[in-house]
């Protein structure tokens, strides 16, 4: 169901409506680190776009029914985040190189690997997300943990993790990857009372515990 069937769904029985956005509303940022204020740096007619764009909208919907139909709602812009239980293959770069590391493939970077983002494991996130329903507070507010850490930065800490031996395949970069991502959450603090507590190095672990015994018995289901 789309956002604005959900919206319209939350007016007519009088339901608080959560709109889980994404930090991608702000592209490629020109300002660093992000706060809610900045407006954003998107190419709308990109490869990138029909997401970008797409969740701009939808904030703009959900903005809409709350100054127009007096509809209660909250708006998250989440960053990237990681943790057990993700798709094997989503695609995203923190599942791609646990899997490409324990399955002893190359990791694959993108570009020259300099670009950064900021990773929150998923309890954390689930935690600001109850904070903001709970609030009092329509947002948007960033919900992601401001270590930054280049895509190189990364690949190192898999290695650390899963495999010492584990190497990096490196090849062209996407169409508008952000060269830059990293919240300020000063908003979140202050009227959330919520700031993210797993780092990278506690949460990777138990991201990797959950991929390897999957994997395990994927290879195993495959008579490997």
């Amino acid at each position: 169901m789309g956002t604005l069937n959900m919206l319209g769904l939350a007016k007519r029985v009088g339901a608080k409506f959560l709109l889980t956005s994404t930090s991608e509303v702000y592209g490629d940022p020109l300002e660093h680190p992000q706060k809610e204020t900045y407006w954003g740096n998107v190419n709308p007619i990109g490869e990138r776009s029909c997401y970008d764009e797409g969740k701009r909208t939808a904030e703009t919907l959900t903005m809409d029914y709350h100054r127009g139909a007096g509809v209660e709602v909250r708006i998250a812009r989440i960053f990237n985040t990681y943790g057990p239980r993700m798709c094997l293959d989503d695609g995203r770069v923190v599942s791609n190189f646990v899997a490409q590391a324990i399955r002893r493939q190359p990791m694959t970077v993108y570009g020259d690997g300099k670009q950064t983002r900021s990773f929150q494991y998923v309890s954390d996130l689930v935690d600001g997300l109850v904070a903001l329903m709970e609030g009092e507070h329509v947002g948007p507010f960033n919900l992601g943990n401001p270590g930054e850490f280049t895509m190189l930065e990364l690949a190192e800490i898999v290695k650390e993790t899963i495999d010492s031996s584990a190497t990096i395949e490196f090849r062209p970069n996407t169409a508008d990857d952000p060269h830059m991502r990293k919240p300020d959450i000063t908003k979140a603090k202050e009227l959330l009372n919520w700031e993210p507590k797993v780092p990278l190095r506690e949460g990777l672990p138990r991201m990797v515990s959950d991929f390897r015994n999957r994997i395990l018995n994927e290879d195993e289901g495959k008579g490997n």
